[in-house]
């Protein structure tokens, strides 16, 4: 019997994509697979992505890493959400938690009956029953406590790292589980004549490094998917017209909120995300509307304390592949495609392209039928979460702002979008496809959070007693608030839990989300 087994593996490109994929290759298909990763120090990383999304902790746990000491090594932070800030009205704020509202009654789900409240006057603002949105405006933070029908069972969090560092630690793991690091930087790719296949790629020193399977973390250059096998790039920018981003590092804060916040600019938006040593900032933006050192300016004006680096710029085209596996190269990270860090996806979309890869890991055939199943599985994947960020430009209602904000408002939108929004609006439906990302609170969170207000709700809201549904739904609000109060703040949590070695003692103070 022919033995088609793959028996190495090269990495293009370290970075975040590249040691994360390093790291989990080598815990799944590891040893019997030699893996290479080769990386050049000369050529930079984007390195912003800093927020994550709670998916992250399924990568961790598959790696069997300790999270405290992941937090102490990445100088991490913990998340509950994300606060945007001037997205519906200019002085509108919201909080998308993780998480869920309240809790279903009769198979309905929880906002019906919030709806028939506020349509019968009740002015309990929705946030009110998210554990998430109540302890992030407090600054509380903890993990889920072992108490019985209690919200502390049930909290759900990601993380704020510091993505170079995140990067390094993944290496040290991979490389103690026997990945090899060659460092140089490739100057050709050489494909099979007769199968299109990539043989092998060269250093610059001449250096020749073969594979059977090449995994490309090379970034928005896609050196092997794109620059050697044309698999072609499909263009997003009519949705989404942001297309740079300048960003710098602040001090740390003197609290550290648990939540990730995106201020909407003139431009574009603004990020901010505090860790233990510093705060990540960046103003993304559409160059049609403004320019670089306008951009930059912007960014240095609303920054809270001075900046710890000079500011950079990054261009970006956002899109897909059209192809993230052709013949025997998957793309992986940035090289796949692009989707702004509006809601903290781009560390997932790296985990999930791994985690498709290692179900689907191939022999040396390259059945079509596994490259056609993860083709089809990241298109529908990143197409989701493409219409969950139109979602966050189209929504908005600042009008005469500029000339981007009225251009997304009126934009024409996928139909998948629309079909999602007329739902929503004739009786406050929502339903998840299949496995997308985001859940029916994602996106009731940011359809309510920036104003888009359904005709009615679900019919089953109406059967219930309305003195009885008021006193249930103030029983709810106030077991979260009392739940949110018992809560440490956060910055006592992380520091008693996971404090990176040599960063200053917090300030123990509740926070504001203004």
């Amino acid at each position: 019997m022919t033995d088609h087994a793959i028996r190495s593996v090269l990495i293009v490109g370290g970075g975040t994509a590249g040691w994360m994929t390093a790291a989990a290759l080598s815990r799944t298909v590891g040893p019997s697979v030699a893996i290479t990763l080769i990386e050049s120090d000369a050529i930079g990383t984007v390195g912003v992505g800093e927020a994550t999304i709670p998916h992250i902790s399924t990568f961790n746990r598959l790696l069997g890493i300790d999270e405290d000491d992941f937090l102490r090594q990445t100088r991490g932070t913990f998340k509950l959400g994300i606060q945007f800030t001037g997205w519906g009205q200019p002085d509108s704020s919201y909080i998308h938690p993780f998480g869920v509202y309240g809790v279903p009654m009769d198979a309905v789900a929880f906002h019906h009956y919030w709806y028939r409240l506020a349509r019968d006057g009740s002015r309990t603002p929705l946030s009110d029953y998210s554990l998430a949105c109540v302890a992030a405006k407090q600054g509380k933070f903890t993990r889920p406590l072992d108490i019985p029908k209690s919200p502390l069972s049930q909290i759900v969090y990601a993380f704020h790292i510091d993505a170079s560092l995140y990067a390094g630690y993944l290496r040290q793991y991979a490389q103690a589980r026997g990945v090899q690091r060659t460092e140089g930087r490739i100057v050709d790719v050489t494909l099979d004549s007769e199968s299109g296949f990539v043989e092998f790629v060269t250093t610059e020193t001449g250096s020749e490094l073969h594979a059977d399977l090449f995994i490309d973390c090379s970034g928005f250059r896609g050196l092997l998917i794109e620059q050697a096998l044309k698999a072609g790039y499909i263009d997003w920018s009519d949705y989404l017209p942001c297309d740079r981003a300048v960003a710098a590092p602040s001090q740390r804060m003197d609290n550290l909120p648990p939540f990730t916040r995106s201020s909407a600019q003139k431009a574009g938006w603004q990020w901010r995300i505090p860790l233990q040593h510093r705060t990540g900032n960046g103003y993304v933006y559409s160059s049609k509307v403004i320019g670089d050192d306008e951009a930059t300016d912007a960014l240095i004006r609303n920054v809270e304390g001075p900046l710890s680096a000079e500011p950079r710029i990054l261009r970006f085209l956002p899109g897909r592949r059209r192809f993230s596996w052709k013949k025997n190269v998957v793309a992986i990270g940035l090289s796949s495609g692009f989707i702004e860090p509006l809601e903290s996806t781009s560390i997932h979309l790296i985990q999930s392209g791994i985690a498709r890869l290692v179900a689907l890991f191939p022999d040396r055939r390259f059945s079509p039928a596994l490259i056609s199943t993860y083709n089809r599985q990241s298109t529908s994947e990143i197409e989701s979460i493409l219409d969950f960020i139109i979602l966050h430009y189209h929504a908005n209602q600042r009008v005469g702002d500029s000339e981007l904000w009225d251009y997304c408002r009126e934009m024409a939108l996928p139909d998948s979008l629309v079909e999602r929004l007329a739902l929503f609006r004739a009786g406050a439906q929502l339903f998840r496809e299949g496995d997308e990302l985001f859940s029916e609170t994602s996106w009731l969170a940011v359809l309510h959070g920036q104003g888009i207000e359904p005709a009615s709700y679900h019919p089953v809201a109406d059967s219930v007693n309305q003195g009885e549904l008021q006193k249930y739904l103030t029983g709810v609000r106030d077991v979260i608030q009392r739940s949110a109060h018992s809560m440490p703040v956060h910055a006592d949590f992380v520091a008693r839990h996971c404090a990176a070695e040599g960063t200053p003692p917090e300030l123990s103070r509740t926070i504001s989300s203004e």
